[in-house]
């Protein structure tokens, strides 16, 4: 059980802080549900193969509304969902040891902050990124908010697909 706890609460506060960006979250999420329902497929586990591709649709029903300028936001409640969603799938599938690497766009996202902090107490007020979390660091120097959205997206697409492959070894 402690493992279930620390997996799922990681993985929903993962995606939650990774929700600053106009499609941010949403699409990076749908990536790894995706790359678990094909880990779910590989394991015959038809009920987990449709929550994943439902999740996916969810999130691109949702991207739809939310992609820059967003009409629509995620909020705390749906991205901690998601990420609390994304940690029980990947415990189902019994490849959680991966999802860091699936997961690794909202998991770097969340070491950024916590780099940011412990860097920031243990050198008295210097900072390792102009601003935490990751994202916003990109923001401060020049990436358009739609640049940044593409490139982690392209990123969360070669984890998942890395991920896919650990899953089959």
């Amino acid at each position: 059980i402690p493992i279930a706890v620390i997996v799922i609460a990681g993985s929903a506060n993962a995606v939650n802080i990774t929700d600053g960006l106009d499609g941010l979250a949403g699409i990076i999420s749908a990536t790894a549900f995706a790359a678990y329902g094909i880990i779910a497929v590989l394991q015959d586990q038809q009920f987990l193969v449709s929550f994943c591709f439902i999740v996916v649709g969810a999130c691109f029903a949702f991207l739809w509304f939310n992609a820059k300028p967003a009409q629509m936001f995620m909020g705390d409640v749906g991205s901690q969902a998601l990420g609390g969603a994304l940690g029980v799938v990947a415990l189902m599938t019994n490849q959680w040891l991966i999802l860091p690497i699936i997961a690794a766009v909202p998991i770097a996202t969340l070491l950024s902050s916590t780099l940011q902090v412990l860097y920031f107490k243990a050198t008295g007020g210097k900072r390792l990124f102009k601003m935490a979390p990751l994202h916003h660091h990109f923001e401060l120097i020049g990436w358009s908010e739609t640049q940044i959205v593409q490139r982690w997206w392209l990123v969360a697409i070669l984890v998942a697909m890395v991920g896919i492959a650990l899953a089959l070894i």
